[in-house]
């Protein structure tokens, strides 16, 4: 059995849903959470899926916009420079490079760096339209990102399907009106319309007006 996406257009996240940069998220955000007395796990719980200065706002609310801004600059070139570990989603890559005649692009919370460095790492290249950090103003769970790649794709926004592994990214996708699949063992409790484990056994297939057909086996 499977599920039958026809879609104009396909969003995909970067870490968690293409690369799994558990590893290297886990030790920055660990040591980070150590220097300001903070416990790891709760640090941990909230940093996936969003820009580090609007997690660093959550978790300690009385410091300055600018000095979130800063050390998040910070950890994004320590992030950058750390690949240990930086691995495919299992079949990611032949899915990325099944959806080159589709109309599809990475919406992302990384700046381009970290996506650039990131996907280099696992072996994949940027799709043509990236929709990172620096080009929106708020970050998942607003649906800006989403909502600024189905537009530069001229997609109806309820007519593309978002690929996504967290809270803020499903919530994001689902205020843009969008259709999403949680990818992961660790997205099952997420309300996505499909899970995934990762991309072995899905299939696509690209329409002649630039739809695309993706396949899920259920």
């Amino acid at each position: 059995m499977t599920d039958r996406f026809d879609v104009g257009a396909v969003l995909l996240d970067m870490d968690g849903t293409l690369v799994d940069s558990t590893a290297v998220v886990e030790r920055v955000w660990t040591a980070w959470a150590h220097e300001h007395g903070l416990d790891p796990a709760a640090v941990l719980a909230v940093c996936h899926g969003r820009q580090g200065h609007e997690t660093m706002a959550e978790l300690l609310p009385d410091r300055p916009r600018e000095v979130n801004v800063a050390e998040n600059d910070a950890l994004l070139k320590v992030e950058t420079t750390d690949l240990d570990g930086v691995v495919a989603i299992p079949g990611a890559p032949e899915f990325l490079t099944a959806l080159h005649d589709v109309r599809h692009a990475l919406v992302t919370s990384a700046d381009t760096g970290l996506a650039t460095a990131r996907m280099g790492a696992a072996g994949m290249a940027l799709p043509k339209l990236s929709i990172t950090a620096e080009k929106v103003t708020r970050s998942k769970p607003d649906p800006e990102g989403f909502l600024a790649a189905a537009a530069a794709l001229h997609a109806d926004p309820a007519d593309c399907l978002v690929f996504e592994d967290s809270p803020a990214g499903i919530a994001a996708a689902h205020a843009a009106g969008m259709p999403a699949v949680a990818v992961g063992p660790h997205a099952t409790d997420l309300p996505a319309e499909r899970h995934i484990d990762d991309y072995l056994g899905v299939r696509v297939t690209a329409l002649p007006d630039g739809r695309a057909l993706i396949l899920i086996p259920t």
